[in-house]
C-alpha cells in the first residue's frame, strides 16, 4: 500500500507525463528533488514530499506547475550537434527542394520542435544562410519549446564562447558579434540579419493541435522522444508528420530511429525520414 508521500509522488509524475510527455519514475525521489531544489527552497519546504504537499493540499499547483515543468525538462542543446544531419540538409534535402520549386520561388521552412535555447535553430539558419550564397532562395526557421525560460534565452541569442566552440570559425566570424561591454565579455550574439530569419515561441508537443504551417520542409525533433512513452511517441510523430510538406523530412536523434513508425515516413539514413 502506498504511503501518502508515495501517492503524492506518483500523482505528480502522472501529471508531468500528461502535461509534457516526460516519463518520471516516482521512486527516483532524489533525482526529482535535485531538479526541483530551487522551487522547494522558494516555497520553504524541506524536501520533495513537503513541496508536493504544498502543491496538492495548499492550492499552489496551478502557479507552481509551469516552473516545475521548466526545471524538469532536459534543455540540452549544442551548435552543430550530430553534424551529419546538417550535411544531409545541405547535400540532399535542400537541393531536392530547390529542384521542385519554380526558379527563385523557394521559401524553405525548418522547424526545430524542441529548440531549448536556440542552438539547433541557429545552426540550421547558419547552414541555410551559407547556401543562399550559392543558390537563390529564402528561408525561415521556427524554434519551439515547452520551457518559456528557454524561449526567452533563445530570443536573446547570446551564447558563451564555450557554447559557440563547435561553430566553424568562418561561420562565427560571419554570423556572431562578440560582446563589447565588460558584462558581455566572453559571449557573442547572433547577428541581426540571421536573427530576423529565426523566430521562437512556446509550444507543448503534448497539445492536440500545433499552430504551425503544414508545409514545413524539415522538422528537427532530436533526443526528445526517448523521454516519452510509446503511446505519446506515436501521437507526437503523427502530429508532426501532418506538418511536413510532401517530400519533406523528419530528423530525430540517432537513438530514436527505431521509435519512428509512421506509414507516410520512409527512412533514408540513420535518424532521417522522408515523407512520401
Amino acid at each position: 500500500m502506498l504511503t501518502s508521500a508515495q501517492s503524492y509522488r506518483s500523482r505528480f509524475c502522472d501529471l508531468i507525463r500528461t502535461q509534457t510527455g516526460i516519463k518520471l519514475h516516482s521512486g527516483r525521489k532524489e533525482m526529482i528533488e535535485i531538479r526541483l531544489r530551487r522551487r522547494i527552497q522558494a516555497l520553504g519546504a524541506t524536501d520533495l514530499d513537503g513541496y508536493l504537499v504544498q502543491l496538492f493540499d495548499k492550492g499552489l499547483l496551478d502557479q507552481e506547475l509551469p516552473q516545475a515543468i521548466d526545471l524538469l525538462t532536459t534543455n540540452k542543446t549544442d551548435f552543430f550537434r550530430e553534424p551529419a544531419h546538417f550535411e544531409i540538409l545541405t547535400d540532399r534535402i535542400l537541393p531536392e527542394a530547390i529542384g521542385r520549386a519554380a526558379p527563385s520561388a523557394l521559401r524553405f521552412k525548418v522547424w526545430s520542435a524542441a529548440s531549448s535555447e536556440g542552438a539547433e535553430a541557429f545552426t540550421a539558419a547558419m547552414v541555410l544562410a551559407e547556401a543562399t550564397r550559392r543558390h537563390r532562395f529564402t528561408f525561415a526557421v521556427l524554434g519551439t519549446d515547452i520551457s518559456r525560460r528557454m524561449i526567452a534565452k533563445a530570443n536573446q541569442a547570446i551564447y558563451s564562447a564555450q557554447q559557440l566552440a563547435p561553430v566553424p570559425q568562418a561561420l562565427r566570424d560571419r554570423y556572431t558579434m562578440p560582446g563589447r561591454t565588460a558584462a558581455a565579455r566572453g559571449t557573442a550574439r547572433i547577428v541581426p540579419e540571421l536573427r530576423a530569419r529565426v523566430r521562437f515561441r512556446h509550444l507543448n508537443l503534448m497539445d492536440a493541435v500545433y499552430p504551425v504551417d503544414h508545409d514545413v520542409d524539415v522538422i528537427f525533433l532530436r533526443n526528445i522522444l526517448i523521454y516519452f512513452g510509446p503511446e505519446d511517441q506515436a501521437a507526437v510523430i503523427a502530429r508532426l508528420t501532418a506538418h511536413i510538406a510532401p517530400g519533406g523530412y523528419l530528423i530525430v536523434g540517432h537513438a530514436e530511429s527505431m521509435i519512428v513508425n509512421h506509414p507516410a515516413l520512409r527512412q533514408i539514413s540513420p535518424a532521417v525520414f522522408r515523407k512520401e
